[in-house]
């Protein structure tokens, strides 16, 4: 009871002074342990599944920057937030990721040497340079489809991938908030037929319709986004009085059979970008 006594003033004294200390160390403090005991978790539960060179993710990612530079990662190095490193779950260490932003095409090359991250259903933590690259560190997060590629593949930024369009089409859970499938080899994206400006259609044929804009310069952007996605994919403008008003309407493709104008429409809609399928009428 007396050594419990004299303790007690250094008990207080010691409360206090955690107390008085200002949010923001308290927070960075929080943020460590937090961040410590993921990689104890980690390193100690967690069991990385196998991958190859096929798997493909699809999802949201987030980043973290000089907040946690310097802390030990989940596979014991330093973090750095100017290399081109992430964290996964599960993933074995030093597998490499072309991670492709969803809403911009931008890609980098990243090394997983980390665990996480453990919140708000985001499948994967970029580094503050990888993040800068897909726009996150102004966005925050974004929906990004990442394939697993060749261990010697170099790190950084890179150019989209060639199939990007099978990848999206392969998703076996396109409207779940995210998903990991295998892709077992390229698919060479649906057919499209180039057609002449203003053409003649085709009986049977059959077009995806991408919205109908009062403005020909909204019309134009939309057009811009989808070339940028795979300048392969045919786009024209379509300029029409209704109503005495002038409308555009963007389509794209001309296919023959309606399924492959429904692949076309579901990729689009991957991307954000609404449409549906039309019949061409008979000339």
């Amino acid at each position: 009871m007396k050594l419990f006594r004299s303790l007690t003033p250094a008990i207080f004294l010691f409360l206090s002074l955690v107390l008085s200390l200002p949010g923001l160390a308290r927070s960075k403090r929080l943020a460590r342990v937090r961040h410590l005991a993921h990689i104890h978790m980690c390193k100690h539960v967690l069991e990385p599944h196998a991958t190859s060179a096929n798997m493909v993710l699809r999802g949201r990612a987030s980043w973290y920057g000089k907040y946690f530079q310097g802390m030990e990662t989940g596979s014991g190095e330093r973090y750095n937030r100017f290399a081109y490193t992430c964290a996964h779950k599960t993933l074995p260490f030093n597998t490499r990721l072309r991670v492709t932003s969803v809403l911009t095409g931008h890609s980098v090359v990243v090394r997983v040497n980390d665990r996480g991250p453990f919140r708000n259903r985001r499948i994967i933590d970029l580094s503050e340079a990888a993040g800068r690259e897909l726009n996150l560190v102004d966005l925050g997060a974004a929906t990004i489809v990442a394939e697993v590629v060749a261990k010697d593949t170099p790190l950084g930024p890179t150019t989209a991938p060639d199939n990007l369009l099978a990848l999206c089409l392969a998703d076996p859970h396109p409207h779940a908030p995210f998903t990991t499938y295998a892709v077992a080899a390229p698919v060479p994206a649906p057919a499209v037929e180039v057609v002449a400006a203003a053409p003649a259609a085709a009986p049977g044929a059959f077009r995806v319709q991408v919205g109908e804009f009062a403005s020909p310069s909204e019309a134009q952007a939309v057009m811009a986004k989808i070339q940028a996605l795979d300048p392969n994919v045919h786009v024209e403008l379509a300029n029409e009085l209704l109503d005495g008003r002038q409308r555009s309407r963007v389509l794209v493709g001309t296919f023959g059979e309606r399924p492959q104008a429904e692949a076309v429409r579901r990729w689009l809609l991957v991307w954000g970008i609404g449409g549906q399928v039309r019949e061409v009428a008979l000339r």
